[in-house]
């Protein structure tokens, strides 16, 4: 009966460690950059997210601190992949319905930060 409650606490402990392994291979997930198509890790990308304006038009807006929430698409924070998600109109196929562009516009326009966070 002993072995079985110890059996029954290895079990546990190697799950808790399995758990805590996930966590930290989430907090490095890698996701694809709809400019350039490359992947990178979550923490070196700037992430745009779709949202509705006052007007009731359906719009992106740029999620620095990557907290937003609904559906997300990622860009390095390099001018060249902004400008060539913009002209591709890949921000409109990564987040379906988005019809403005202008704070996506407008922060591509900007000096881009050397790194998302």
């Amino acid at each position: 009966m002993v072995l079985k409650q110890h059996e029954g606490t290895a079990e546990l402990v190697k799950k808790a460690v399995a758990a805590q392994s996930e966590a930290t291979e989430a907090k490095n997930a890698v996701r694809t950059c709809i400019g350039c198509r490359g992947t990178s890790d979550r923490i070196q990308l700037v992430r745009l997210v779709r949202s509705t304006s006052a007007s009731g038009e359906t719009e992106a807006l740029v999620d620095v601190a990557r907290r937003m929430p609904g559906r997300g698409a990622w860009l390095h924070p390099n001018p060249d992949c902004w400008k060539l998600a913009i002209k591709r109109r890949a921000v409109g196929r990564a987040l379906p319905g988005v019809t403005k562009l202008s704070d996506v516009e407008v922060f591509a326009q900007k000096n881009l930060p050397l790194s998302a966070e």
